[in-house]
């Protein structure tokens, strides 16, 4: 894992961070669409 995935995740878990937040670090190349999966448990729509 990657420290962004860390940090990211970290957020979200904490609710600091919402999905759309989340979905915007995806195309800004900070995680992958996989990731985003992992942490929000939703599928990374395009």
């Amino acid at each position: 894992m990657n420290i962004w995935f860390e940090r990211i995740k970290g957020f979200y878990d904490r609710e600091l961070w919402t999905k759309e937040m989340v979905y915007n670090t995806v195309a800004a190349g900070r995680i992958t669409p996989e990731q985003y999966e992992q942490i929000t448990g939703e599928p990374y729509k395009v």
